[in-house]
């Protein structure tokens, strides 16, 4: 296993992580969680990423109790959460200090930790100000309940507002973004954040989502659409119409292509998407998703497929979104 720095903080993530999105506390029992723990830290995997809305706080306890009972050394290893739907009634959502404060202090408590390596805010938050929000977050680091906080689906004009006010203010500033990146979703990666990448600057750190766009660049929708996966829970509905509604065709036939590519090389095309967002090098890490070991060894051989993804292979994928 590689790791990349965090953006410009000292904090080394391994290229690759395991999220618990839709999983954990949800699709998955904690027998099979605990064994997708367990094979990724064994392969060097050290960042466990989760949030608060994770299965309705669900995801938070089962991966709390897991590391409990696992006992590894709390110094080898990285969790997450993110604060934003905390429930449905007033102060449950949001960014506000109260809901902020309280969301940390819940994930500490499912977590069974002291502290949070990292803290994002799940969503920006239109009611409340952002001087609030920064106020809160650089508190919770001051205070040692967290380490470093940042972003997750904020536009940069939102990320640099907040670095500003933190430094005019002697504040923390954010340090990394999460957003979604994948061959279908690049605009902000690759174009929108550009000026955020600078050490000199923000520095800023990506945890990127979604590789395989829920499945889709993974090739298993290309003959059917499977029983039993994500799009088929309740809730799920927007996520059923982003892969088969009537205007995505384009997209099911580009994943035919490249599966057709990663054929002729030799490796499974989720592998192949997987590899390709880790050449981005404002790539901190890529958070895979799998509801069985087998899945989640199959996505770790992304590692050794970067290499084979030259420049010749690259154009080839960009030839096919042309």
């Amino acid at each position: 296993m590689k790791y990349r720095r965090l953006g410009k903080a000292g904090l080394q993530l391994s290229e690759v992580s395991l999220g618990s999105w839709v999983t954990f506390g949800s699709q998955i029992g904690d027998d099979i969680a605990e064994q997708l723990m367990i094979t990724a830290y064994d392969r060097g995997i050290n960042f466990f990423d989760n949030a608060e809305s994770y299965a309705s706080l669900k995801s938070e306890y089962v991966m709390g109790y897991l590391l409990k009972k696992i006992a590894w050394n709390r110094t080898t290893y990285v969790i997450s959460s993110k604060v934003f739907w905390g429930g449905k009634l007033p102060n449950q959502t949001g960014l506000s200090r109260k809901h902020i404060s309280e969301a940390c202090h819940g994930a500490l408590e499912r977590f069974r930790t002291s502290y949070l390596d990292l803290f994002f805010c799940h969503r920006p938050d239109p009611n409340t100000p952002i001087e609030e929000t920064v106020y809160a977050m650089s508190d919770l680091v001051r205070q040692g309940k967290i380490l470093y906080w940042g972003t997750s689906e904020w536009s940069a004009e939102q990320i640099i507002e907040a670095f500003h006010i933190a430094k005019e203010n002697y504040l923390i500033p954010p340090t990394m973004e999460q957003p979604q990146y994948n061959l279908f979703h690049r605009h902000k990666v690759e174009i929108e954040y550009v000026p955020l990448y600078d050490p000199k600057g923000i520095g800023l750190g990506t945890t990127i989502w979604s590789p395989l766009a829920s499945g889709l660049l993974s090739g298993k929708y290309i003959d059917a659409k499977p029983d039993n996966t994500r799009i088929d829970r309740p809730g799920m509905e927007w996520l059923k119409d982003q892969i088969f509604g009537p205007e995505n065709k384009w997209k099911h036939d580009a994943v035919i292509k490249l599966k057709k590519l990663a054929d002729s090389l030799g490796i499974s095309i989720a592998a192949m998407c997987i590899a390709w967002c880790l050449k981005n090098p404002n790539v901190s890490t890529v958070i895979l998703g799998a509801t069985k070991v087998s899945q989640l060894l199959e996505n770790l051989k992304a590692i050794e497929v970067v290499d084979i993804l030259t420049d010749e292979v690259m154009y080839d994928i960009e030839r096919i979104f042309e």
